[in-house]
């Protein structure tokens, strides 16, 4: 199996002099194609920090990020927001839909932007909201679904440019544990369906115990990966 992701001597500070803040140190790491993995640890261990840095949302201090052998921090922003637009979803902890539009909007909108025919980005948002469930719930409003239903349409926007990486921080982390654990299987079943790489920010321990690693944050180094 090939490496999608390789992570080598990543480093990120914030400030300067006295009040230099080092979040993550010497991050060393590979993800394999079509793995899952769960990043966990206190807060302030620099969970976020590094998924961010593995999402191309900010850039490293110091170290690599390789996407197909491909160092990413080579390119320009606006490579980099391309890069980030076509090859990585996002879902986070709060879904930032946008209240206007319905369901099948909100999902169609990546594709718009990235200038794809309105009938093909209509087509595969409605195949992404079948498959999480919300095929008859298409034309609502965010502000008439349940939280886990937005959640859902967030999940199917992060996919609908179907990219290879899929990264989550805390996903369910405004849920009850009911609909927590039907977003989780769900999660999971995209990932098998779509052949993703899914890394998630959890401090959900059964889900972390369902990926297939899971790597311990300490002050900013990886601890231990089980």
């Amino acid at each position: 199996m090939s490496n999608l992701l390789e992570v080598r001597g990543l480093c990120k500070t914030y400030g300067n002099g006295p009040n230099l803040l080092e979040v993550l140190s010497g991050i060393d790491l590979d993800l394999q194609v079509g793995t899952t993995t769960a990043l966990v640890g206190a807060s302030g261990a620099g969970k976020s920090t590094l998924l961010h840095l593995l999402g191309a949302l900010d850039r490293p201090s110091s170290g690599t990020v390789c996407f197909r052998g491909e160092n990413i921090f080579r390119k320009n922003d606006r490579q980099l927001a391309a890069f980030r637009n076509r090859s990585i979803g996002f879902v986070f902890q709060f879904h930032h839909l946008l209240p206007e539009f319905t369901a099948l909007e909100n999902v169609m909108m990546p594709a718009l932007i990235a200038r794809i025919p309105r009938q093909k980005a209509r087509e595969s948002a409605a195949s992404l909201l079948e498959d999480v469930g919300l095929g008859q719930r298409m034309t609502h409003r965010p502000g008439e679904l349940s939280g886990g239903e937005q959640q859902r349409v967030a999940i199917a926007r992060a996919l609908v440019l179907g990219p290879e990486l899929l990264l989550a921080d805390e996903p369910t982390g405004n849920l009850d544990m009911k609909t927590s654990d039907g977003i989780h299987a769900m999660l999971t079943d995209l990932q098998t369906k779509k052949g993703l790489t899914l890394v998630i920010v959890t401090h959900n321990e059964q889900l972390a115990a369902a990926m297939g690693t899971t790597i311990h944050l300490v002050d900013g180094k990886i601890n231990k990966t089980t």
